[in-house]
C-alpha cells in the first residue's frame, strides 16, 4: 500500500495540474484560490485508501477523489457566505476577497467541475458512482438546511442533532469511502459496510469538534475558545445541558438568560456556560457519545473479508483524526 503521504502527494499533484479556466477571471480565480489553501485532503485520501483497501488500482480513483475534494471546497465557499465567516484556513474567505455574488457563482462552477472529474472514470461503474456522489451531495445540502433551521428553533433534540451532523459532515466521508470501494471492485455489502464506517467516524469527528470548541487549548487548535457558546450554536454539549437542566430551575433559567441576552461580555458568557457544562458533566457525556459512534465504526469493519493489516491502516488513519486530549 502507498503511504497516506504518497496519497496526499498524488492528490496535490493532480490538483496543481487542473486547468479550471481563465476567462472570465472572476469566475475561475476564486476556485484556484480556495483549492490552493491546502488542508489535510482527508476526503480524497479516503477515496484512494478505500480503493487500495480492496486491492484496486488507486490511479483509477484519482479523478473521483478530486471530485470529492472539489465538492467539499464548494460547500466551504457557500457555508462561509451563510456564516458570514471572514477567514478560512487563516486566509480571507472567497466572499471577503471578492464578493458574495462571485463566491456563489464560483462555488456553482466548482460543483460542475466536480461532476466533470467524476465522469473521467470507467464507464461500467460511472452510473453507480454518479448515484453515490449525487446522493451524498443532496444529503450534505439537507444537513446544512437543518443546521440553519435549528438556529431558529428553541428546542432541538439530541437525535435531531445527531442526524443533522450525519448529513452535514459525516456522509461526505462515508460517500468518499464507498466511491473508492466501488472503484476497488468491492462487493456491495462490503462497500456499504465501509460507508457505515465512514458515517460513524464522521459523527464521532464532529462530536469531538463540539468538545474541542469549549475545552481545547485555543492556541494549539487555532480557533476561538468557546466560539460555539458565544454564537448560541446548538452543539451536543448545549443540547445535553438544556435537556439535563429541565429538572434544575435555577440552572435552566441561567442558561436561558445567557442564550437570550442580546448584549454580553463574551469571556463571561463562555465561563458561565462552561461552568454549567462542568456541573452537569456534559463533557463526559459527549465523550461517551463520541466513543459510541467510534466503536460502531470499528465494528462495521469486522465482517469485511480483507486482511487485518488493511483494516488497521484505515483505523490508524481514523485515529489520527481523533484527538485524545479531551
Amino acid at each position: 500500500m502507498d503511504s497516506i503521504k504518497q496519497f496526499q502527494e498524488k492528490i496535490e499533484s493532480e490538483l496543481k495540474s487542473i486547468q479550471y479556466g481563465s476567462n472570465p477571471k472572476e469566475l475561475y480565480e476564486p476556485i484556484e484560490y480556495i483549492m490552493s489553501l491546502g488542508g489535510k485532503r482527508m476526503r480524497p485520501v479516503l477515496v484512494l485508501m478505500a480503493c487500495d483497501f480492496f486491492g484496486g488500482d488507486v490511479n483509477k480513483a484519482i479523478h473521483p477523489s478530486i471530485a470529492i475534494e472539489l465538492f467539499h471546497n464548494f460547500t466551504l465557499v457557500h457555508d462561509d457566505i451563510m456564516d458570514n465567516a471572514p477567514l478560512r484556513r487563516g486566509n480571507k474567505t472567497v466572499h471577503e476577497k471578492w464578493n458574495n455574488n462571485i463566491a456563489i457563482l464560483s462555488g456553482d462552477a466548482m460543483i460542475v467541475k466536480a461532476y466533470q472529474e467524476i465522469c473521467k472514470t470507467n464507464s461500467e461503474i460511472l452510473p453507480t458512482l454518479l448515484n453515490i456522489f449525487s446522493d451524498t451531495a443532496i444529503k450534505v445540502c439537507e444537513g446544512q438546511q437543518m443546521d440553519m433551521n435549528y438556529e431558529k428553533l428553541t428546542k432541538v433534540s439530541i437525535l435531531q442533532y445527531i442526524k443533522m451532523i450525519e448529513l452535514k459532515t459525516a456522509v461526505l466521508l462515508a460517500g468518499a469511502l464507498k466511491i473508492g470501494a466501488i472503484i476497488g471492485k468491492a462487493k456491495e455489502e462490503d462497500a456499504n459496510a465501509l460507508y457505515e464506517f465512514g458515517k460513524h467516524i464522521g459523527i464521532a469527528f464532529q462530536l469531538q469538534d463540539d468538545i474541542l470548541d469549549v475545552y481545547a487549548n485555543a492556541e494549539k487548535f487555532g480557533k476561538q475558545k468557546g466560539g460555539d457558546i458565544i454564537a448560541n450554536k446548538k452543539t451536543y454539549l448545549l443540547l445535553k445541558a438544556m435537556e439535563m437542566a429541565e429538572n434544575n430551575r435555577y440552572m435552566k433559567e441561567e442558561l436561558q438568560q445567557w442564550i437570550a441576552a442580546p448584549h454580553f461580555n463574551a469571556a463571561e458568557k463562555v465561563e458561565a456556560i462552561t461552568s454549567i457544562y462542568n456541573f452537569l458533566n456534559v463533557k463526559e457525556l459527549a465523550r461517551n457519545e463520541m466513543k459510541k459512534h467510534y466503536d460502531i465504526a470499528i465494528k462495521s469493519l469486522e465482517n469485511i473479508p480483507v486482511a487485518e493489516i488493511k483494516k488497521k491502516e484505515l483505523v490508524d488513519f481514523a485515529d489520527s483524526l481523533m484527538v485524545r486530549e479531551i
